[in-house]
């Protein structure tokens, strides 16, 4: 779900691309991976997973409600976050409704959340039907479908659900399976190099402010649970700023003294900042890494050996569902009876909240498969491989 920018450290890639998995190495290193059953003398990020897990959840119906008029508003958080809000959702979000006829109104509330409430209320006033939002936090994302109830403004909460909310629908991943996945595909990753009772360290996105974030949370605790994983050290980094994740990434490194297998990172921005300490510790690319969001860093780490795996969420698909429905809306349409997948969603801060939720599958993506994000429009390779362009060379990408 998030980014930032981290310096790229270039990993000699050749002895990985000579596996046909996980990149097992006869390297040794004395602070990494030899505690952990099997391991021989060391673990590596490179991964080339063939078989990846699959998302428990189903592509959507693709339904054609036909075209519609009106105003729908589009409110996302912030830039510094993720930078998938610049790079996906306003341009998708955008095409979808204008290809459905409808006049959109895409703006970002860059972080502020009086900001929010403010572009909210001039949205209101501009006349749009329905308002589409990823909210900052809980709280403000409340605060903003109250106005709208009250102007009688149909509202969909966006990749994030407001609990405690009114919205009626929420449109995004299968959050707990993202998490899941993630951390099937790390135990995955370090198994097909021998390792087969792992020491993890779970760097946690920001369950203080997103209910994301607390299902990618279950849904990796699940996993390690159900494997009897020894997560060493459980950290989260607050608000998602990834300025939080070094500083105690780097405790839980040195009170492990070293001997870490693997970390789960909620996402490639904590995944690069993970990586920057472990390349400090002289670790980089000794320690399987996971993350998520698949933009151009997380996918340049895969590459180059230095992280695992990331997650693909097709925001398209993501754009497209939240388009229809607002068409719907407009409409006057049943979203069900209209033939789209909805499902109840429990808000745990208010029962009487009712929600109905549209979720969708993500993939995992390893070395083996980098070309699937270029296959579905996301990123060219021009734009994955800049830099680095022998090392997609003798990965076949693009």
């Amino acid at each position: 779900m998030r980014r930032t920018t981290a310096s790229i450290g270039i990993l000699g890639v050749a002895a990985a691309l000579s596996l046909t998995a996980c990149g097992s190495s006869n390297s040794s290193s004395p602070t990494a991976g030899g505690s952990s059953g099997g391991s021989s003398g060391g673990v590596t990020a490179a991964c080339k997973l063939t078989n990846p897990p699959k998302s428990g959840a189903s592509l959507p119906k693709q339904v054609d409600l036909g075209k519609a008029s009106g105003k729908v508003g589009v409110i996302l958080p912030d830039t510094t976050s993720s930078t998938r809000y610049t790079l996906y959702d306003k341009p998708l979000l955008t095409k979808a409704l204008s290809d459905a006829g409808i006049t959109p109104d895409v703006q970002n509330a860059q972080g502020d959340k009086s900001k929010f409430a403010s572009i909210a209320q001039q949205m209101i006033g501009s006349g749009v039907k329905v308002l589409i939002i990823d909210s900052i936090d809980q709280a403000s994302g409340a605060g903003v479908e109250k106005a709208a109830a009250q102007a009688g403004v149909k509202v969909i909460d966006y990749d994030r659900v407001n609990l405690g909310g009114s919205a009626p629908y929420y449109v995004s991943f299968d959050n707990e399976d993202v998490g899941k996945l993630q951390a099937q595909a790390l135990l995955d990753c370090l198994s097909q190099q021998g390792v087969s009772s792992p020491k993890i360290i779970e760097m946690d996105g920001g369950t203080d402010v997103d209910n994301n974030a607390v299902l990618f949370q279950k849904g990796a605790k699940s996993v390690f649970s159900a494997n009897n994983v020894d997560v060493v050290s459980d950290q989260v980094v607050k608000g998602w700023d990834v300025a939080n994740a070094p500083g105690p990434f780097n405790q839980a490194l040195t009170a492990a003294n070293g001997q870490v297998d693997g970390v789960y990172a909620a996402n490639d921005d904590i995944a690069a900042a993970v990586i920057g300490v472990l390349k400090n510790n002289g670790l980089n690319g000794k320690v399987a890494v996971t993350g998520q969001d698949s933009a151009v860093e997380g996918l340049q780490n895969i590459i180059t050996g230095q992280q695992s795996m990331t997650i693909f969420k097709n925001v398209k698909l993501e754009a497209q569902a939240a388009a229809q429905l607002a068409i719907a809306l407009i409409q006057g349409t049943d979203p069900a009876k209209a033939g789209m997948t909805l499902k109840p969603f429990t808000d745990p801060n208010d029962p009487s909240h009712k929600i109905q939720a549209l979720l969708l599958p993500s993939e995992v993506i390893t070395q083996a498969n980098v070309n699937d994000v270029i296959k579905a429009g996301a990123l060219t390779k021009a734009e994955i491989c800049k830099g680095i362009e022998s090392d997609c060379t003798n990965l076949g990408i693009g």
